[in-house]
């Protein structure tokens, strides 16, 4: 007989938190399956990102899928000669803010990221140094489950009373990108 009782080879338990987690990613992953959204870059989804940034006036712009890693289909940088550091199409789901966007399935607007010691300690900020963020869910309505986010970045912090306009036009490209790969999505 087995220590304690337990049956041989009995698996071990996870925690409800941890079964609730597993249960999210996999749904997550579901969703974007049935999408059918390529792990690439997306020319649409890069026009999107470039115009969000432009609409905004910040530098960085991204439309953000989350598989295993932060996934940009979506981008758009600064010019080569803007002196702001480029950046590639993917990233840890340890950095950046949109982690918290997709956890919280509500949008974030950081005027500066300074002003929230919560934020301000952030691979992003450190590496890039980027003062200002403003970020919104992609939520697939059906189920609940944010799948990705848009979200927009700069050097530079915004004013306070800028920041509802800004996060205005990064919900509504939310919106937009939301309708693009769902409307695209294969019949099933």
């Amino acid at each position: 007989m087995a220590p304690h009782g337990l049956l041989p080879h009995q698996p071990a338990s996870i925690s409800a938190t941890t079964a609730q987690l597993i249960a999210v990613e996999q749904g997550r992953q579901e969703v974007i399956a049935r999408f059918g959204i390529a792990p690439g870059p997306d020319d649409h989804m890069d026009h999107l990102a470039r115009e969000m940034a432009e609409r905004t006036g910040l530098a960085y712009g991204f439309v953000n899928i989350f598989w295993p890693q932060q996934t940009f289909i979506g981008l758009h940088q600064p010019p080569h000669d803007s002196g702001l550091i480029p950046v590639g199409r993917s990233m840890s789901r340890r950095h950046g803010w949109c982690p918290e966007v997709i956890a919280r399935r509500k949008a974030l607007p950081l005027p500066d990221v300074y002003a929230s010691p919560r934020f301000v300690g952030n691979h992003v900020t450190d590496a890039l140094g980027i003062r200002s963020y403003f970020g919104a869910p992609l939520i697939d309505w059906d189920t609940g489950i944010a799948w990705g986010t848009v979200c927009v970045i700069d050097p530079e912090p915004r004013p306070l009373r800028q920041a509802q306009q800004l996060l205005d036009i990064v919900k509504d490209t939310g919106s937009t990108v939301v309708h693009t790969l769902t409307a695209q999505a294969p019949a099933h």
